[in-house]
C-alpha cells in the first residue's frame, strides 16, 4: 500500500480486550459461519491478533492469515502452537505472493478502509483474484458513511472503559475529523491505562478511506473480480437507509 499501517505495541496489546466487547457480537457469527462452511483453504486478510482465527483453527478449518502489522501478528503467534506459525504471514495484501490458492478469502472489520489510493485499491482486489481458487469467493465489509455524523465528526468520545487485567483500568477516547471531498476520515485514538500505580497515555492517529455504494461497485467492475452481492447487514439484508454495514461478496 502507499501508506503502511504498523499498529503500535500498546494497540496490539489491548486489541482483544477492546474489540471483543465492541465488535465481536456484530460480525463474529457471520464470518465464523462462512469459514466453517468452507471445505477448502481460507485466507484472512488483516488477521490481526486472531479474533476469528484461533476459533476457526480450533474447529478444524484450514485457515491462514496475513497482516501488515508485525506487532499484531506477534500477539497472534503467541496464542498458537509453534507448529502452526507457518499459517501466518506478515505482509501487504496489495503485493502478497503466497504459495497457495484459497476457496475463501475474507477481509473483515474495515480492512479495505486502510487502502487509501485508488491504484492500490485495484491492486488489492486483483491480488485477491490471483489467490482465489476457480470457484473461490472474497468477502469483505466496510462501514456505510452517515453524512450527518461524518460532517460533525467525533470529539473525545470514550468508546471503551474497563479493566485489561484485574484491578488495572483501561480507557480509550476517540476523535474523528472528516475530509469529505477526499473521502478521508482522520481518526485519533487516545489510550490511558494503569500500570505500576501510575497512568500511562499514548495517542495513535490513522486515516480511513470513506467508501460509497456505487464507488464500490465501480471498483469491483474495474478489477478482475465479479460482484455477487452487497448486503446491508450480516444477515443478508438488503441495503436501505437504515443500513450500517456494507457486506460485500465477490467471486472469481
Amino acid at each position: 500500500m502507499s501508506q503502511l499501517y504498523e499498529y503500535p505495541d500498546y494497540f496490539a496489546r489491548f486489541y482483544d480486550i477492546i474489540y471483543h466487547q465492541l465488535r465481536s457480537h456484530v460480525d463474529a457469527r457471520y464470518f465464523l459461519s462462512k469459514i466453517k462452511s468452507t471445505r477448502g483453504s481460507i485466507l484472512e486478510i488483516g488477521v490481526g491478533t486472531g479474533r476469528f482465527f484461533t476459533e476457526a483453527l480450533g474447529s478444524g478449518a484450514d485457515i491462514y492469515g496475513i497482516d501488515i502489522s508485525k506487532s499484531m501478528v506477534d500477539v497472534l503467534k503467541n496464542k498458537l502452537d509453534p507448529s502452526e506459525h507457518y499459517r501466518i504471514y506478515t505482509g501487504d495484501a496489495c503485493t502478497m505472493k503466497l504459495d497457495r490458492r484459497f476457496s475463501l478469502i475474507i477481509a473483515p472489520f474495515r480492512v479495505f478502509s486502510h487502502v487509501i489510493d485508488v491504484t492500490d485499491q485495484i491492486k488489492f482486489l486483483n491480488n485477491v483474484w490471483e489467490h482465489l481458487d476457480d470457484e473461490g469467493k472474497f468477502i469483505f465489509d466496510l462501514f456505510i458513511p452517515d453524512p450527518g455524523k461524518l460532517q460533525k465528526g467525533m470529539d473525545k468520545v470514550v468508546d471503551f472503559e474497563g479493566e485489561y487485567e484485574p484491578g488495572k483500568k483501561l480507557r480509550r477516547t476517540v476523535s474523528t475529523s472528516p475530509d469529505i471531498v477526499n473521502q478521508i476520515l482522520d481518526i485519533s485514538m487516545n489510550f490511558e491505562w494503569e500500570d505500576n500505580n501510575k497512568w500511562l497515555t499514548k495517542t495513535w492517529k490513522i486515516k480511513f478511506r470513506i467508501y460509497f455504494r456505487y464507488e464500490l461497485e465501480h471498483l469491483i467492475t474495474l478489477s478482475r473480480l465479479k460482484l455477487e452481492n452487497i448486503s446491508g447487514d450480516y444477515k443478508g439484508g438488503s441495503l436501505s437507509k437504515n443500513s450500517k454495514e456494507f457486506v460485500v461478496v465477490c467471486r472469481k
